[in-house]
């Protein structure tokens, strides 16, 4: 018999960010980068910090949902990077998107942010990382996000 998964909180992740960089209209939807410049990473197996290098790749629809695409690197306290690439979306009703985009304060329980984080690490101490599947739910902030991120087991 096949096993359901669980989650376990794996650590939280609060990545600051820059001014968005809009590129315009692409052929997908509107383009924006976001860069990430640093942030914390705290959990029973992982803390560190969110380096200064990174961004968010983010292609807005037109019916406001966002798709997320992210790579960034954590330094964890003892040392090792960790290279994070995480997949996301994000959408929820008109009026709250439009909010968010203006930098507004929002409950994340107003709309919908998850996200599919992949850990990759060449240290032997964080090995398990390469191993392990991850699941985020994030909120978005004016200047930060807030992702916790659940192993799935």
């Amino acid at each position: 018999m096949l096993k359901d998964p669980e989650l376990k909180l794996a650590f939280r992740i609060e990545a600051h960010l820059a001014a968005p960089m809009e590129l315009g209209t692409g052929k997908s939807g509107q383009r924006r980068m976001i860069p990430i410049i640093g942030g914390r990473v705290e959990g029973e197996r992982l803390s560190g910090r969110v380096l200064n290098f990174g961004a968010d790749w983010q292609t807005i629809f037109a019916d406001g949902s966002a798709e997320l695409d992210t790579r960034y690197a954590i330094e964890t306290d003892d040392g090792a990077l960790i290279d994070i690439r995480n997949f996301g979306l994000r959408h929820g009703p008109p009026e709250v998107m439009e909010r968010l985009a203006q930098g507004q304060e929002v409950d994340p329980s107003e709309y919908y942010m998850r996200t599919v984080p992949r850990l990759e690490s060449g240290d032997p101490r964080y090995a398990w990382v390469n191993r392990t599947l991850f699941l985020g739910t994030g909120a978005r902030f004016a200047s930060a996000v807030r992702i916790r991120v659940y192993e799935v087991l």
